[in-house]
């Protein structure tokens, strides 16, 4: 893997259960992707070998956010980006903590 995000989104919702259904259409493009991910209950991290592409699906994140009826959303994102080399993988990181 060359790249990897962490992405939270936040969107503003009336309820939270209406928040919950408006950040699980987000879940869901994500895994649209086809990417490897991990939803974690803050944020929800993607790998890939395609900086541009993960940029992307951080942008369309907040359209989806917005297109599901967020009046407004914020995000906060992390990167690791190393385009000569590996990162350390999602499975790498927390394999050794799943439970059985």
């Amino acid at each position: 893997m060359k790249a990897s995000i962490a992405i939270q989104v936040l969107p503003a919702a009336s309820n939270q259960d209406e928040l919950i259904r408006i950040v699980d259409e987000v879940i869901a493009f994500i895994r649209s992707s086809g990417l490897n991910c991990h939803v974690g209950p803050f944020e929800t991290t993607i790998e890939g070998d395609n900086y541009d592409q993960l940029m992307d699906i951080v942008k369309e994140c907040q359209h989806v956010a917005i297109k599901a009826g967020a009046e407004r959303v914020s995000a906060y994102v992390k990167v690791v980006y190393r385009p000569e080399g590996e990162i350390l993988t999602i499975d790498k990181k927390i394999k050794k903590h799943a439970q059985a």
